[in-house]
């Protein structure tokens, strides 16, 4: 459980961070003034923001536990066998580090109304990001053609899980993605998905950081 707790404990302060990061810039003495005369938030308060942040909280604790059971059940008995993590994952990790750089690049582009930019990232991003699914998928049925089923012992089981739940977040994440792609077909300016890519940005690289910390744990376990 200590695994665990540190786990969440450093996921929840790189979520601080970026909340911290985006609040730089803000008075909180004018903050406040706004607060009382117009009843407003600081700017970097925003709904989708602290929407984002309640919501990877819930994930955070969600695979923090989801980890602690792994490591709890591979302690408790001999019917644990580990499996070999198909080599299949090396190229999918890297898959999700290019898509996650190509949303920070469309991240860019954004803010710099840089339309062109914004349109290459996101679709790069989302290319590696169905790449890397579609590459779970096909690990997945490689591992059971070699015989490792799910219900076979509880080192299968949780690879699947942990694996599983992991791309259906991507999958989330992919819905928010495509609204923007959408939208900037639509005739939207970059400047006006500045907001709705900076969430998927944070999103992506958030979920890359659950996919490395995972990936260690199965290579290490």
């Amino acid at each position: 459980m200590t695994v665990t707790l540190m786990l969440l404990a450093v996921m929840m302060v790189l979520f601080g961070g970026w909340l911290f990061s985006h609040s730089l810039n803000v008075r909180p003495w004018l903050a406040q003034t706004a607060d009382v005369e117009g009843g407003q938030l600081p700017p970097a308060v925003t709904a989708p923001r602290v929407g984002l942040a309640v919501f990877l909280a819930v994930v955070t604790s969600l695979f923090a536990l989801t980890v602690g059971a792994y490591l709890m059940r591979q302690e408790m008995g001999h019917d644990w066998q580990p499996l070999a993590v198909p080599g299949l994952l090396w190229w999918n990790s890297a898959c999700l580090v290019l898509g996650s750089v190509a949303l920070q690049f469309a991240w860019q582009a954004a803010r710099r109304d840089d339309g062109p930019l914004l349109r290459g990232g996101l679709l790069v991003a989302g290319g590696f990001t169905i790449a890397f699914i579609l590459g779970q998928g096909l690990a997945w049925w490689q591992l059971q053609a070699a015989g490792f089923y799910l219900a076979a012992n509880p080192a299968n089981a949780f690879f699947f899980l942990l694996t599983a739940l992991h791309a259906l977040h991507l999958l989330g994440g992919l819905f928010a993605w495509s609204r923007s792609v959408f939208r900037l077909w639509r005739g939207a300016t970059p400047r006006s998905l500045l907001a709705s890519v900076e969430l998927c940005a944070c999103y992506w690289h958030f979920l890359l950081l659950v996919w490395g910390i995972l990936f260690a744990l199965l290579l290490n376990s």
